[in-house]
């Protein structure tokens, strides 16, 4: 990794960094944010640690790419999985050495969560991300599972 340039677990001093960076991860994508959205959702990750963690990634304190990580039980695994919600560097960064840094990372945390895997979802046609996530020994699984989702009311539960 390039100097200068560090990983770190982000805290709620760091939201506003965090919300502008998923804005451009978003922006990338195609999609729009609602930042005062993000903003309280951020402020509920950071409420409960048991939930994930986010980290940041900076140069020279400037904020250039952000990783968050949620945890759940999973039966697949047989305990706790680490599932990567969100991986971006500035384009500017890439090829640096940053996402690969900040997984490192994240396995660490993970080990230290007691998770049993680290999942992360991927674009097909983003080679740059499946060749940094294969050199850190993640696989690639395809077994034909379709996923769907139903989205529910805010403070709806089961």
């Amino acid at each position: 990794m390039d100097p200068g340039i560090e990983v770190r677990k982000a805290t709620a001093a760091d939201i506003g960094a965090l919300v502008g960076l998923m804005t451009e991860f978003y922006a990338e994508a195609g999609y729009g944010l609602d930042e005062s959205w993000a903003r309280s959702v951020f402020a509920a990750l950071f409420e409960n640690e048991d939930r994930g963690c986010a980290w940041l990634v900076q140069d020279q304190d400037a904020p250039i790419g952000h990783a968050v990580m949620t945890v759940r039980f999973t039966m697949e695994h047989g305990g706790l999985s680490g599932y990567i919600d969100d991986l971006f560097v500035r384009p500017g960064y890439r090829g640096r050495g940053a996402a690969g840094s900040v997984l490192r990372e994240l396995e660490k945390e993970c080990a230290a969560r007691g998770c049993r895997a680290l999942i992360v979802e991927v674009g097909r046609d983003n080679r740059a991300a499946l060749r940094t996530y294969a050199r850190l020994g993640m696989e690639h699984v395809e077994d034909g599972r379709i996923l769907y989702r139903k989205l529910l009311p805010a403070g709806q539960s089961a």
